[in-house]
């Protein structure tokens, strides 16, 4: 199936998501080009390096659930999905307002709307984490029907997907303690510690169920798509325990000890070049009809 196809045969709810989520990657792609243009600074709490990864991370991961979503059998999913395409929407959207305003979108109750903002910012990743539990249940729950390659992706991406969103709600109540004891700078300059873990498991559940739709538009056996897939399974999950390792360990991730950086490097290679091996295979092959 192509990419066209999965577009075309989406339902309304799906359609909708597809639309939020290229709106959002294209808000943070405007962020990168101003942030590139006005040589403004990427780093801090009140930087628009914030919308733009907000903007790009959400909307690919939108996309990304949209479409795994569909291939599983969720009770009620409309609601679910719709409930998690309004919580990106506004989780990105006012963070972006805020960077704009040049104050911090979280952990910030310097004013009364300022606290309303962190408060929804709030309410909203719950929402995230709660649908985000929801599908990756029926990942096991609901997708008998799939592949087995397609059936492993999909349920390793999910729960994933579930380890960033926990690192998430860990940053927050890290510095929400940091805030009450030690202060905002202390707070704002601590709470990321494992902002190399929630975008590194962000991502799988676009990785590797991608990798599984590339094999099967080769033609490929059940059986190599299926051995395909468990290594870039395995290399995902151990590229994620490491850089968890490196986040927590406070080691810094262009910086690890040479053993870590070794382990780390050859589980990117290897994620990276199944993703190689699957979009060449694809190319040299016609896709399967």
């Amino acid at each position: 199936m192509r990419i066209a196809d999965i577009a075309v045969r989406a339902r309304p709810v799906e359609k909708i998501a597809y639309v939020v989520a290229a709106a959002l990657v294209v808000a943070g792609l405007v962020h990168v080009a101003i942030l590139l243009a006005t040589g403004a600074s990427w780093t801090g709490p009140t930087s628009l390096r914030k919308a733009a990864t907000f903007g790009l991370s959400f909307g690919t991961t939108l996309a990304s659930v949209a479409w795994v979503t569909s291939l599983l059998r969720v009770r009620a999913r409309a609601l679910w999905l719709g409930l998690f395409t309004a919580a990106c929407v506004v989780e990105t959207v006012l963070v972006s307002l805020q960077a704009w305003r040049g104050v911090p979108s979280h952990l910030n109750f310097a004013t009364p709307a300022d606290a309303a903002v962190a408060a929804t910012l709030a309410g909203g990743g719950a929402v995230i984490v709660v649908t985000g539990i929801v599908f990756g249940a029926a990942g096991f729950a609901g997708a008998a029907a799939l592949a087995p390659d397609m059936r492993l992706a999909v349920r390793t991406g999910l729960v994933v997907l579930l380890v960033a969103f926990a690192a998430g709600a860990v940053m927050i109540a890290h510095g929400t303690v940091m805030l009450r004891t030690d202060g905002p700078a202390v707070a704002y300059a601590t709470t990321g510690f494992l902002k190399p873990l929630h975008f590194v498991a962000m991502h799988a559940v676009l990785v590797l169920p991608a990798l599984a739709w590339l094999l099967r538009s080769t033609g490929s056996d059940d059986a190599r798509r299926l051995a395909v897939v468990r290594v870039a399974v395995v290399a995902d999950l151990l590229l994620t325990a490491l850089v968890a390792v490196e986040a927590f360990a406070g080691i810094a991730p262009l910086a690890p000890p040479p053993a870590l950086g070794a382990a780390t490097a050859l589980a990117l290679a290897v994620l990276v070049a199944t993703g190689v091996l699957g979009a060449v295979t694809a190319i040299r092959r016609p896709a399967r009809t």
